[in-house]
């Protein structure tokens, strides 16, 4: 099961100044860290963005915010894109395994410092020094490289090299239509308040799909929801989207859709998970909680 998190590249079109959209992003990536997020995707919405904060500096900050704090500096020295990382609020990421990321048994991540004979390095990966590691036959690495360390035992330390995929949340950039075309896309949900409102009976059925397939949710920017980035006229949306995907006898609603072209643009559901907001407008990290956090129940 994979949960994705997709986001558009204007995200910050209305923070006042950097700090603002600093740590704007920050909410977003602690969202996308406390529900579990495997992706957090950034797609391309360029009429949407205002030219001071584009797609690469939304995705910089996020890839930043992903990156566990013992490997900032070493990652990324001085970049202008994080003159306000001081207030990105702390991830606190759990490990893959369930444990935390200083627990016995652990995936943690490394770089590795230096490269020596006989298939061994040195890895920094957040203990006191760097240690000296074999590399698994088969498996080739630069220094410089990220890599993946599972942590058995702290003290003494003991610790291995895996050929896995690094832990924790992985940022990326990526159109739209492709993220949804992922085979492990799972449940395809475009967050919006023309969708379907989401109910008690709807969530139960929905939850048994999500913890099958997983999903991908996907989100728009202030002042420009998902409908206004996928170019639906105004009424077709309150039409169209407030009763997408059809229902016959035997559907439960949120069964996948089929063929690229569609009134839903690629998505199998349209859900309202805030149904009677109180506010005009829902600020993009405030829906992420909104609709991560009824999503990621189980029966």
């Amino acid at each position: 099961m994979t949960v994705s998190v997709l986001v558009p590249s204007s995200l910050t079109r209305e923070a006042e100044d950097k700090r603002e959209a600093t740590r704007k992003l920050g909410y977003v990536a602690r969202a996308a860290t406390v529900f579990r997020a495997d992706r957090l995707v950034v797609y391309p919405d360029r009429d949407g963005e205002t030219g001071r904060f584009d797609g690469g500096f939304v995705s910089t900050v996020l890839r930043y915010a992903a990156t566990p704090p013992y490997l900032r500096n070493e990652v990324w020295g001085m970049r202008n894109e994080l003159e306000y990382a001081g207030v990105l609020p702390p991830l606190r990421a759990m490990s893959q395994t369930g444990s935390e990321s200083t627990g016995s048994g652990s995936l943690r991540q490394g770089i590795v410092t230096e490269v020596g004979p006989d298939q061994r390095v040195r890895v920094n990966c957040g203990l006191q020094h760097p240690i000296s590691l074999n590399v698994p036959p088969k498996m080739a690495v630069d220094e410089g490289e990220r890599v993946t360390i599972r942590i058995s035992s702290r003290r003494p330390v003991r610790a291995k090299l895996v050929d896995d995929p690094l832990p924790g949340l992985s940022v990326e950039r990526t159109d739209l239509q492709a993220a949804l075309s992922r085979e492990d896309a799972g449940v395809r949900i475009a967050a919006s308040r023309y969708g379907t409102e989401l109910t008690v009976g709807r969530l139960g059925t929905l939850a048994g799909r999500v913890e099958r397939d997983g999903m991908t949710v996907a989100f728009g920017a202030p002042e420009r929801g998902l409908p206004d980035i996928l170019e639906f006229e105004s009424e077709d949306a309150v039409d169209t989207l407030s009763s997408w995907p059809p229902r016959s006898d035997d559907a439960d609603g949120v069964e996948p859709t089929s063929g690229d072209v569609d009134p839903g643009r690629g998505f199998d559901l349209w859900l309202n998970t805030v149904p009677y907001q109180g506010s005009d407008v829902v600020r993009t990290e405030e829906a992420l909680f909104a609709t991560l956090a009824p999503l990621s129940l189980r029966e």
